[in-house]
């Protein structure tokens, strides 16, 4: 599988599709932070850059668009329909994928919504990943577990790559587009703690880091190779 991560996302030319994960819409004020943190700004701003970056033939979300369960926090609506108003100036169509935080999903996204969005020929289906998949595929693409590793003392958001990891097929497991979640450290993380059941062998799995400034990505050796190393 031919893909191309930055800020956070990843980009499949091959087929045009941008793929992005856990945006968590809402998140700032749903966590009833004194003050509001940008995050509107932050995740359109950052959103309408991959458009202009890849000029997409369609956005796939995989999932968690929203953050809370019970209610549609303040600003949330507001996001969401710059989100859809970039892409439809654009016409890109965006699918979501419902992740387990969307629960009132359907309350602000009137677009298409499905459980598993196969790209192309389907041997690519992108899903949340909180859940096992209904369908075959050479390849998923899944979010969920917002994946950080630390690299000389800094902590960055990640890319996970695993081919054959869940039932003979691939798994890429994007980062947390929502810049707000800490994530999990996967240095030591056995399959068992992955919230994620395509996560099961977890030292054959690749790290891979974008440096946004640089313009770079990194890619690393296996984890059960790289742990020694951290």
């Amino acid at each position: 599988m031919e893909f191309d991560p930055f800020d956070r996302a990843v980009y499949l030319p091959a087929t045009g599709t941008l793929v992005c994960a856990d945006l968590h819409a809402g998140r700032d004020a749903a966590s009833e932070l004194e003050f509001r943190v940008g995050e509107h700004e932050d995740l359109t701003e950052r959103f309408e850059r991959l458009l202009d970056r890849y000029e997409p033939t369609e956005v796939v979300i995989a999932g968690d668009l929203l953050h809370s369960f019970d209610r549609v926090p303040t600003g949330a609506a507001s996001t969401v329909r710059s989100i859809s108003t970039l892409a439809a100036d654009r016409d890109c169509p965006i699918a979501v994928t419902p992740g387990n935080h969307d629960t009132l999903l359907e309350e602000l996204w009137d677009g298409p919504i499905v459980p598993e969005y196969p790209i192309g020929d389907s041997s690519i289906v992108v899903t949340h990943g909180h859940v096992p998949p209904e369908g075959d595929a050479a390849w998923y693409i899944v979010g969920h577990d917002h994946p950080t590793i630390e690299i000389e003392g800094v902590r960055r958001p990640c890319y996970l790559y695993g081919p054959g990891q869940y039932d003979g097929a691939g798994v890429l497991m994007l980062p947390s587009f929502s810049r707000l979640p800490a994530g999990i450290e996967i240095h030591g993380l056995s399959a068992a703690e992955f919230q994620s059941p395509f996560i099961t062998d977890p030292g054959t799995l690749r790290p891979i880091v974008h440096d946004v400034e640089a313009d770079e990505t990194h890619e690393f050796p296996p984890l059960l190779e790289l742990r020694r190393f951290l």
